[in-house]
């Protein structure tokens, strides 16, 4: 049998410089609002020529990971909720609620949980310890930690191996977290509710690293249906 066989291309520099940078943003280490390294210092730090940073950099502009600012750099996007998120034009269109959305979390984490268990690497399990380490810490000095938290659970994205949780996963907490965050906010003025849920993610990564898939969907459906029941109870609709 005669099969058409394509020849193997060696990756580009510039997409290597892109998958790194890209990787870097999903998963928290370069924060919204953060401004990344200049071309020459990125291209030295890289070991790679100012034209494959430049052609990265023209990428993650045009996926909106980045936007360039005349005079003063290039930044990490701050995610608008409200434009070009596609599950933020979905939920308008379809007048979902907040409950729709936290219920969607069940399917897109519960087992990509378990699957984290099976697959996280030693990388993976420190990106998730540094993020609760994160969390306890802008708690301790009274902030919500709402990017750590975003960061945890991209992590666990990751630990996955599958490029499309990842990608789902970005665009669904870039929504969650800036779309709803004055909703979330009810969740942390209810005493004890930030405790708990620094314990549940604690729970959810001793599962992890304990490489134990059933306890860690437990341990991500316990915690999702306590801010699910949470927002219930208050009878908090609003998106």
């Amino acid at each position: 049998m005669k099969v058409s066989l394509k020849p193997i291309k060696p990756k580009r520099i510039s997409d290597q410089v892109f998958d790194q940078l890209r990787e870097l943003i999903f998963r928290g280490e370069l924060k919204a609002g953060e401004q990344i390294m200049p071309e020459r210092e990125l291209a030295e730090a890289l070991n790679v020529s100012r034209i494959s940073v430049r052609d990265a950099i023209k990428k993650l502009v045009v996926m909106g990971l980045l936007e360039q600012r005349q005079g003063q750099g290039t930044f990490v996007r701050s995610p608008d909720a409200k434009s070009q998120n596609p599950l933020a034009i979905l939920m308008e269109t379809q007048n979902a609620s907040l409950e729709d959305l936290l219920e969607v979390r069940m399917g897109l984490e519960c087992y990509p949980a378990s699957l984290a268990a099976e697959r996280a690497s030693a990388s993976d399990i420190q990106f998730l310890e540094k993020s609760i380490e994160e969390m306890r810490s802008e708690v301790q000095s009274g902030r919500l930690g709402t990017e750590a938290d975003v960061s945890f659970h991209m992590a666990i994205a990751y630990a996955t191996k599958n490029p499309l949780q990842v990608y789902i996963m970005k665009n669904f907490f870039d929504f969650l977290f800036v779309g709803i965050k004055e909703n979330l906010s009810y969740l942390y003025k209810v005493p004890g509710n930030i405790e708990t849920i620094l314990e549940q993610h604690q729970k959810i990564f001793q599962a992890i690293r304990s490489h134990d898939p059933a306890q860690s969907f437990d341990a991500m459906k316990e915690h999702i249906h306590f801010v699910l029941n949470f927002f219930r109870s208050f009878n908090i609709k609003k998106v």
